[in-house]
């Protein structure tokens, strides 16, 4: 079995049905599939459970299941592993990485920590292992502003490693958490131009921003908002157009949701494509999920020292957003 690309690189039979051959696998492992709402449509249409950061952390907290196939990106899959140690974790594609978690080098952080003593550290979920085993709660976006709002207002806080999150969480908190300097890729790259013009384009669409964005598009935007309160927002609003400002893979849950809106995505500032995709999101495809199950691999394994150091801010994260009602 070859996996030196970070995948199961063996043949497929020809002419066999994908997907048929997936669901039976899954039956034959008792394995459950979930997959981030940036995924390919064909792999949101397999999973079992589809959702952002938090629902994922939790699902996998949840599941009886002793295999989780997590098609995301690498942390998501670390994540699970961390909250299910006995289970066995695959992530189809070990090379789905992540811009936002590889801008936070693990020793570079413990450094910025050590030189900030006396300070919470609020690490973003986007982040390797080693990061958050030096981090005291982590959080998403979709539970960032509840849990710094939960703290009290004079402790001081780290917050790392999206600098975009954490100066959005500073300006509607009121806190001066010191931020990390690192930014997601994907979500840097969105043009004020562009969504100026698309805005005039359709003047009623009413502009949807994940708070990864810069500031100049979060000032433009109608909801600001994490991938699950934008898909939330688009179902219960009036509106019938929406432009999106995220990974474009949301477009597909909205549509599929509200068949009757229109989803404009928001293209990036440089090159032709009119929208703006994570490359690593869109590494698992139907082959590599195929081949995960049938030699179940690549598995995801963490040093169980830094796993015993990172599943308690974790933790603390999915126990306060229970104590928020943020979660069941």
């Amino acid at each position: 079995m070859n996996v030196e690309k970070g995948y199961v690189d063996e043949p497929i039979q020809d002419g066999i049905d994908l997907r048929e051959e997936i669901l039976r696998l899954k039956r034959e492992r008792n394995a459950v599939i979930m997959a981030h709402y940036y995924q390919r449509e064909e792999i949101q249409q397999l999973a079992d459970h589809i959702g952002d950061s938090l629902a994922l952390a939790q699902l996998a907290a949840k599941t009886d299941a002793p295999v989780i196939v997590l098609c995301g990106v690498h942390f998501m899959g670390e994540t699970a592993k961390i909250l299910c140690p006995d289970k066995t974790v695959i992530v189809p594609d070990l090379s789905a990485g992540c811009s936002l978690a590889d801008s936070c080098p693990a020793d570079e952080f413990e450094r910025f920590v050590n030189a900030h003593p006396g300070h919470t550290v609020i690490s973003y979920v986007n982040t390797s292992a080693a990061v958050k085993a030096v981090t005291d709660v982590v959080v998403t976006s979709s539970n960032a502003k509840e849990i710094v709002g939960s703290l009290p207002e004079d402790e001081k806080i780290i917050f790392g490693p999206d600098r975009n999150l954490g100066n959005y969480i500073n300006s509607i908190t009121g806190r001066d958490m010191i931020l990390w300097d690192g930014a997601c890729h994907v979500h840097e790259k969105f043009s004020v131009q562009k969504l100026v013009d698309l805005k005039r384009q359709y003047p009623d669409a009413k502009v949807l921003v994940h708070p990864e964005c810069p500031k100049p598009v979060r000032i433009l935007a109608d909801k600001v908002g994490s991938t699950q309160a934008l898909l939330n927002y688009a179902v219960d609003s009036e509106s019938k157009q929406f432009i999106v400002c995220t990974e474009s893979g949301i477009l597909i849950e909205m549509q599929r949701r509200c068949p009757d809106k229109t989803f404009i995505p928001a293209p990036p500032e440089d090159g032709t494509c009119a929208c703006n995709e994570c490359e690593y999101m869109k590494l698992i495809t139907l082959e590599k999920l195929y081949n995960s199950l049938k030699y179940m691999a690549p598995e995801i394994t963490v040093d169980p020292e830094i796993a015993k150091r990172a599943v308690k801010p974790i933790q603390r994260m999915l126990d306060i957003s229970r104590d928020l009602g943020i979660i069941k």
